[in-house]
This record gives C-alpha cells, sequence and structure tokens, in this order.
C-alpha cells in the first residue's frame, strides 16, 4: 500500500487520464486494450479512475500499445506543437534481430524523442545476407520503404520486389514481410511505419 504522499506525488501526472485519452483517441475499449496489453479490463479500469497506480512494466506495456514512450506519461501536458530534433551522432544503433549472429539490418530512430509519435521513422542499413535468411515479421499498420542507396529485396507475404536507389513501396505491414540487401554496394533506407 502506497503512503498518502506517494499517492499525492503520483497523482500529479494524471497517468490514468493519459492513458484514457489515448485509449479514446483510438477508439478503443477496456477490452481491447486488455487484448493488447494482456491486462485485464477491470485493472486498467482501475489505474485510468485513479485507483490504482500502474507498475513500470504494466505502464511500458500501455505505452508500447500506442507507441508512446514512458516519458509520455511523465511530462506536463503541452498546448504548443510537436517538435523534436534527433541529431545524427545522438542517434542509437540497433541491430534488426539479438537472438542471431546473422544481422540482416542495423536501424536508427529518427523520432525517438517525439512525444506522443503517430508514426516511427527508421535510417536503416543492410548487410549482406543469405536468400533463405530473411527473417519475415509484421506489425499492425503500414509501412513505407524508400531506398536511399543501393538495391533492397523486399519480401511480401509470397511475393519479392526489389527496389534500386530512388524507389519506394508503401505496403500493409500486417502482412509477413522482410529485407535483404542484393549486391555488394552499400544499402540504406529509410523506413515509415505507422499503427
Amino acid at each position: 500500500m502506497l503512503s498518502k504522499t506517494l499517492q499525492d506525488g503520483l497523482a500529479t501526472y494524471s497517468i490514468g487520464s493519459k492513458i484514457r485519452t489515448l485509449r479514446l483517441k483510438k477508439k478503443m475499449g477496456l477490452v481491447e486494450l486488455g487484448t493488447h496489453t494482456d491486462l485485464s479490463p477491470a485493472l486498467l479500469s482501475k489505474i485510468e479512475t485513479g485507483k490504482l497506480f500502474p507498475t513500470l512494466p504494466t505502464l511500458l506495456r500501455i505505452a508500447m500499445t500506442f507507441s508512446v514512450g514512458l516519458e509520455h506519461f511523465f511530462t506536463p501536458d503541452d498546448k504548443g506543437p510537436v517538435l523534436a530534433m534527433v541529431r545524427r551522432g545522438e542517434r542509437q544503433r540497433f541491430p534488426d534481430t539479438t537472438d542471431s549472429p546473422d544481422v540482416s539490418f542495423h536501424f536508427e530512430s529518427l523520432d525517438f524523442p517525439a512525444n506522443d509519435r503517430r508514426l516511427n521513422a527508421f535510417y536503416a542499413e543492410f548487410h549482406p545476407l543469405a536468400a533463405t535468411k530473411v527473417r519475415p515479421h509484421h506489425h499492425d499498420g503500414v509501412e513505407l520503404l524508400y531506398v536511399l542507396r543501393g538495391s533492397v529485396e523486399v519480401r511480401f507475404g509470397g511475393e519479392e520486389r526489389t527496389l534500386e536507389e530512388g524507389d519506394a513501396i508503401y505496403f500493409d505491414a500486417s502482412v509477413p514481410h522482410g529485407y535483404r540487401r542484393i549486391g555488394k554496394n552499400a544499402c540504406a533506407a529509410i523506413v515509415v511505419t505507422t499503427r
């Protein structure tokens, strides 16, 4: 049980009402949010009404559902326009997988500091990879890939498309898809996803 001092301190962040606002913006009910987060609708209702404060792992599950960072719940409401800038040297670089030595691409978030993002944008550098090692993945929303340099093979469902420098492809990201670099030349692209 939290002390009154801690309850009062947490109440100033209005975490429950911020969750409710995000949920209603997406026209999502408590049951649907529960399905996405693996949390019960009753628990989510208590959190939204301020009767219960979520743990950080619980809050992170909710944040990931709405494509926001934890900071969304701990920053004051700002009525001004959204503005976020990422300097090239400040970007974090991540592999597409951490459970395999075969990395098909590294990506860097281009919009991480922005609160309440409506899209996610990445800079991706593709590495040589055998055709048999392309790892399909899928997620909600749509995806746009724009090739900056080199050649990329995009696998979408059962189809394969080759994109050259300057080409772009837009697709339903709920269909399993994957990428691989073609040839020996350096290969990079901008990838934008939405939910």
